[in-house]
């Protein structure tokens, strides 16, 4: 089994950037990517960026580019969203996931999540 842990949500005025952290342990040898996911009042979650383990390449939904990255640290068992230039939709519940059955990284849903962090971008 592999646990995450998020750190590093909060409240932040438009323009601003967070720094968002997820940390795995367990069976992390297991684990095929990693990803962040928002999901937004009333709205489904979402697959924001996500990062094949091992230093492979890394995916952000168009949303994100030019404003946030993706990139792992810790030998691998941290990722870490850097998030630049917040604006107020990019308010939400975020999680982290890791894929580590079959599947596809792109599209399947995690096999595991993390508890989820609150970023609040106020105008």
């Amino acid at each position: 089994r592999v646990r995450l842990v998020e750190s590093g949500g909060g409240s932040v005025q438009a323009g601003g950037s967070l720094r968002l952290s997820c940390t795995a342990s367990g069976y992390t040898y297991t684990v095929r990517c990693m990803a962040w996911f928002k999901q937004g009042p009333g709205e489904v979650r979402e697959r924001v960026a996500y990062l094949y383990s091992g230093g492979g390449s890394a995916y952000l939904a168009d949303s994100a580019k030019g404003r946030f990255t993706i990139r792992s640290e810790n030998a691998g068992n941290t990722v870490v969203l850097q998030m630049t230039g917040l604006k107020v939709e990019d308010s939400g519940i975020y999680y982290c996931g890791a894929l580590s059955g079959g599947g596809d990284c792109r599209t399947s849903n995690p096999d595991y999540w993390g508890q989820g962090t609150q970023v609040n971008v106020s105008s």
